[in-house]
This record gives C-alpha cells, structure tokens and sequence, in this order.
C-alpha cells in the first residue's frame, strides 16, 4: 500500500513500528474449527452455567480420553549442553519409526485429586465404555469424595453419546453435564494431559510396558493443589466464551 504511494519503508522499521505498539511475531495456536452452531451452543453453556457457584464446579467429574506415544514424534525439549556434545544422549531426544507404538488411556479427575486411569486395548467402542464406567466411574467418585450432587462431564464422542451408554447412565442414576461439542478448552483434564505427559516423557521409558507403568505412577503423583487450581479458576473460562462470542479460548 505504501509503494503504491510512492513511499518506501525498510522491514526492520516495520518492525520497530509494530514492536513499539507492544505487538511481536508469535506461532499461531493451533485450534479447533467452530461452525456458528458451536459457537452458539458454547455461549447458551457460558451463559447457563456462569453463575454456578464454585461448589458445584468441586463435585464435577471431569473425564476423557488421550493418546500417548512412546516416542513422541511432537516432543521439544530444551537442553544447556556444550559445542561439541548435541548428540549425546542426555541431550538428545531418542525417535524411532512410527513412533514405537502408543497407548490410550481414558482418565478423570476432579477438584480433589486425580481419579482412575485406564489402558484401553484396541479401538474403543460403546460396549468397552460401558465396562470403563462400570469399573471406574464410582469408585473414582468416593476416592475424591465428590458430594451427593456430584455430576459426570463427558463430551459429545458417538461412543459416550450412544443408546447403550445413556442407557446405563440413567438406570445408575448418573447425573450428566450437558456438554458443548468442539469445547476441548472448556474441559480441564485438557491441561492435565500434557502435564502427565510432560513428567512421564522426563522418565524416559523404553517399552510400552515400562510407558502404561510411569503413567500410572505420574498420574498419582499429581498434586491435588495442581487439581484444584483447574477447577477452581473455571469460571473465568466461561467468560473468555462470552468475551470471545463463543469462540475458542486461550485454555
């Protein structure tokens, strides 16, 4: 536009302009696509559920599922090392083809602690969620002493949405969040995965044996001040959605 003018101005005083407004180059967040039905949708949730108070956010059992690789193939690590040593081990982040297999977990936690974390074997469906609900989902719910009004979040998965499952939910009188599709944001385990992530990957396990063990023992060793924090600061969650006209978040 400016040579259209007439006027030539040098990139780095382009740059000097836009660092003196407080603006920097930054990576884009990757997010989810949101057509305008979810985006209405995550508004009615915000605007239904902004005025909850923090006690009913305490008794919700937060719930999902997650992938993790062996050898990751996403994983960054930042290492101090001296000219000379990059390839050793210590400062090296070990890779094999297709990233030597991966395990899924389905997990839950609330503002207490963290709750039960599962192995899934093989592709999950409705009948295998069924028996992880059966297995999991109470025990979880007296181990973090969740109240009388506790309430079950799930999200829109074909799978947790199936007749089978509604079915069972009901006949056990589980009361269930009603839950916007496309808001992984709006769901705190999502911050909870990669810390599990984060402290299994320092282990560096070498099978996938060895991977569904740390997992197990780092699970248990998140603190339940790390959970209650997720939890307690939701609400401001809820008024990023209606800051944001219901779309994506920062979370």
């Amino acid at each position: 536009m400016l040579e259209e003018k007439g006027r030539k101005v040098s990139i780095s005083t382009v740059k000097q302009v836009l660092y003196r407004h407080n603006l920097k180059g930054c990576s884009a967040r990757k997010k989810l696509l949101l057509q305008n039905r979810h985006k209405k949708s995550r508004l009615r949730f915000a605007t239904a559920h902004g005025n909850k108070e923090r006690t009913f956010w305490r008794n919700v059992l937060w719930c999902d599922e997650t992938k993790i690789e062996l050898f990751g193939h996403n994983d960054h690590r930042y290492v101090w090392r001296k000219k000379g040593v990059a390839c050793k081990p210590k400062n090296t982040i070990l890779t094999v083809k297709h990233g030597g297999g991966s395990i899924m977990l389905w997990g839950c936690f609330a503002a207490g602690v963290t709750g039960a974390l599962h192995k899934i074997d093989g592709i999950m469906r409705k009948e295998n969620y069924v028996d992880i609900l059966k297995q999991h989902l109470k025990t979880s719910v007296r181990k973090l002493k969740l109240g009388r009004k506790w309430v079950f979040q799930m999200d829109n998965d074909p799978k947790h949405t199936s007749k089978v499952v509604a079915k069972w939910l009901k006949n056990n009188k589980v009361k269930v969040l009603e839950w916007p599709s496309q808001s992984p944001d709006l769901n705190p385990i999502e911050n909870v995965w990669p810390e599990l992530k984060k402290r299994v990957r320092a282990r560096r396990p070498t099978n996938l044996t060895q991977l569904h063990q740390l997992c197990q023992e780092e699970w248990a060793k998140i603190h339940p001040t790390y959970c209650g924090k997720l939890v307690e600061g939701y609400l401001k969650r809820l008024t990023q959605v209606k800051q944001f006209k219901g779309n994506a978040t920062k979370y």
